[in-house]
């Protein structure tokens, strides 16, 4: 994995047990801005994962937790609710060990599942729990970076110019930018604001013990079947983290 100069930062919004894809892109930056001020999508992740073996599509299920938007469909992520708490806690530890107690390395994620378990006990947060699942899951890789909320800062509402913007915010240099936002992102903002653009992808073919159905199911399959040690080699071997654009011609500024 080459690694540009300087921090590297993440966006992404919280979602529950990310996919492998998703937690490779975070493993690779230094600050992980949890895009929590954005519109809550129901057909997206934030309050779902898929489980299962990835040997077997046929077996594979949602796990979704039920929320409440205050506002329909202009709800932000960290607007939304929680409902069915005491279900939804039953629910995230049946079928975490339904899909996925079997896998030879069950017992290094369990402390992960009761974790978010907890947090949905004692927050009614959609992103909170969603962060923590997360969280978890990086922590058991021994990722040394830090999370924040996008929330937490008052940038630009244009798209780029936002992204830009909250990467300087958190003092990072470059921001990571995964292939589903390399086909709406301006780099006008970011060269105007000195920020590099780093192009993120995972692979398609190799290391099939990690990476299958790293795009479509939960990063808990991979764990559970292949290990904390496997997956970490291979965020750090397999993981294509190179420059898309030039090295801006100033150094990055701090807003």
């Amino acid at each position: 994995m080459n690694r540009p100069r300087g921090l590297r930062c993440a966006i992404h919004q919280p979602n529950l047990f990310p996919r492998l894809s998703t937690l490779a892109k975070l493993f690779a930056a230094d600050v992980w801005i949890a895009l929590d001020d954005v519109q809550f999508a129901r057909r997206d992740y934030q309050h779902r994962a898929r489980l299962g073996r990835r040997d077997d599509p046929g077996a594979q299920q949602w796990m979704s937790l039920p929320v409440h938007a205050p506002s329909g469909r202009r709800s932000l992520i960290s607007d939304i609710r929680l409902l069915e708490r005491d279900r939804s806690t039953r629910r995230v530890l049946r079928m975490t060990r339904q899909h996925h107690g079997r896998g030879p390395h069950w017992s290094a994620i369990d402390t992960s599942i009761d974790r978010v378990a907890d947090r949905i006990v004692h927050t009614e947060s959609l992103a909170e729990v969603a962060i923590e699942s997360t969280v978890s899951l990086l922590e058991l890789l021994r990722w040394p970076g830090r999370v924040v909320r996008s929330s937490d800062f008052h940038v630009s509402v244009e798209r780029s110019a936002r992204l830009a913007e909250l990467t300087l915010a958190v003092g990072a240099a470059a921001y990571v930018c995964g292939t589903g936002g390399a086909g709406y992102l301006r780099p006008d903002p970011f060269r105007e604001r000195g920020v590099e653009i780093v192009r993120f992808s995972v692979p398609t073919e190799g290391n099939s013990v990690v990476w299958a159905a790293a795009t479509r199911l939960s990063s808990l399959a991979a764990l559970a079947e292949a290990g904390a040690s496997a997956v970490h080699q291979a965020f750090a071997d397999d993981v294509d983290l190179g420059r898309r654009m030039a090295p801006p011609s100033g150094p990055a500024r701090l807003m």
